[in-house]
């Protein structure tokens, strides 16, 4: 991997921290890990104390509502994707400034390649189980018992049961434990601090107008656990190492560059941690919104992130000024990255269906030829990386959409630990058009700042593999 941007490990003395410290996880997604990790940083974060909170692995959605509970930015912990490295130095700068960091976990506890577990291992986090118990009442046990010792050595917290029936319930439960003193509580089944869902993951908390009052109800049912009841001091204490780096800082590829960066419901899919890497490559940031009906703004490249532009595909279509603003943008020349849900707004159309299964066609921003269309399966998922000469950028992808397009791909990803593929089942289409650089990829700038400068103009783009040929439908 490339040098990433160390910047947080520099600015410390090089001595360890401590502070309190737990890791949220549970057998599976849907069990409520997001719900708990972020109701028990808004408790201790509303009682004054510092909260610094983590997601483990990439995500876009649960940490908006991680930062809405701590008021700090959550920045993503992989040891894939963002590296070793790089998490130490943001765990050890968080654990240097916070009372409490809370690392919410992926998927369930032992998924994927590196999992969650794996990440709490190699920085000695202790794992708070949290599992939906609704249809359980013995196996309660047998599931947290599987949880802490299928790895061995992997520190542990405690279980938490959650969407529990009533106190009776939440009895059995803790019965059913080899050791009541792993018991966290329970927390009931409650449409107040329910989070709502969509097929990309949790609603944002920017949609939502009641967002802060879900986490509260949540916050006042945890302080009646036994979770919510101990004081920091009493939460498990970790020491985090300091990194050290010869790193000389980020080359200033981008100096004298403006990024516009569109920022809104319908591009909302940004990594904290990728601006920082804009920023300090030289960039200045501007943002702009498309659904506000804004035309881009004076700039030398432009980034249209994902999210969601199949919730917003009538207000992006009726948006005449920023396809003729983009379209004059890429006539001069001007970089385009665009990823996921940004690449979809740039071709011909988008197909979406209503809850009735009946197909609407959307015009869209036209700088790529060929149309998008939602589906209910699952088109893509997992870590992936895009080599861009000897640089290699490191990423996931994510969608339930697919593309078909006259264009032949420049380039595709590949999973982590395989060689470069060609055809387009290896990877994710990469697609360069002029000075429009699009695929389902999202990219960690921070994997490699200088792969992320050629895809803002700063140098040529150099492919690692050879083009494929003559495609007429390329289906992404």
């Amino acid at each position: 991997m490339d040098t990433a941007v160390n910047d947080l490990s520099r600015r410390r003395d090089g001595t360890a921290a401590t502070c309190a410290a737990v890791l949220i996880a549970a057998p599976a997604s849907g069990q409520g890990k997001t719900t708990v990790a972020a109701a028990l940083a808004r408790l201790h974060a509303r009682q004054g104390r510092r909260v610094r909170a983590f997601k483990c692995g990439p995500d876009f959605l649960d940490p908006h509502w991680l930062a809405l509970a701590t008021g700090a930015p959550v920045h993503s912990l992989d040891l894939w994707m963002t590296g070793e490295a790089d998490s130490r130095a943001r765990l050890h700068a968080a654990a240097d400034e916070a009372d409490l960091v809370i690392v919410e976990g992926v998927m369930g506890l032992f998924d994927g390649t590196p999992s969650a577990a794996d990440l709490a291992q190699r920085f000695g986090l202790p794992v708070l189980a949290v599992i939906d118990a609704h249809a359980m009442a013995g196996t309660f046990g047998a599931l947290a018992y599987g949880l802490q010792n299928f790895k061995p050595g992997l520190p542990w917290a405690g279980v938490l049961a959650n969407r529990v029936a009533s106190e009776r319930h939440a009895g059995m439960l803790k019965d059913a434990l080899r050791e009541p003193s792993q018991w966290m509580g329970a927390l009931p089944r409650d449409a107040r601090f329910t989070l709502p869902e969509r097929h990309l993951g949790l609603v944002g908390v920017n949609e939502l107008d009641d967002a802060m009052a879900r986490l509260d109800a949540a916050a006042d049912v945890l302080a009646e656990t036994p979770l919510g009841q101990l004081p920091v001091s009493q939460l498990p204490q970790v020491r985090f190492d300091p990194v050290t780096t010869d790193d000389a800082g980020t080359p200033q590829l981008l100096a004298g560059r403006t990024i516009a960066i569109a920022r809104d419901a319908a591009f909302s899919f940004i990594y904290p941690a990728n601006l920082d890497v804009l920023s300090a490559l030289g960039a200045r940031l501007s943002f702009f919104s498309p659904l506000a009906g804004e035309a881009l703004p004076a700039c030398d490249a432009v980034w249209l992130p994902g999210g969601y532009p199949e919730l917003h595909a009538e207000a992006l279509s009726a948006n005449e000024s920023m396809r003729a603003s983009l379209a004059a943008h890429a006539a001069a020349g001007k970089p385009v990255w665009a990823e996921c849900g940004g690449m979809m707004a740039l071709f011909d159309e988008l197909t979406t269906h209503t809850d009735e299964e009946l197909s609407q066609v959307h015009r869209l921003w036209g700088l790529l030829p060929g149309r998008v269309t939602m589906q209910k399966r699952l088109a893509g998922l997992g870590p992936q990386q895009l080599q861009l000469g000897s640089h290699t950028l490191r990423g996931h992808t994510f969608h339930y959409s697919r593309c078909e397009t006259p264009l032949a791909p420049s380039a595709h990803t590949a999973r982590p630990g395989a060689t470069q593929p060609v055809g387009a089942r290896g990877g994710e289409a990469f697609y360069v058009h002029g000075p429009v650089r699009a695929s389902y990829f999202h990219a960690w700038f921070a994997s490699s700042p200088e792969a992320t400068a050629r895809l803002f103009g700063a140098m040529p783009i150099e492919l690692g593999n050879d083009a494929a040929k003559g495609a007429i439908d390329d289906r992404c």
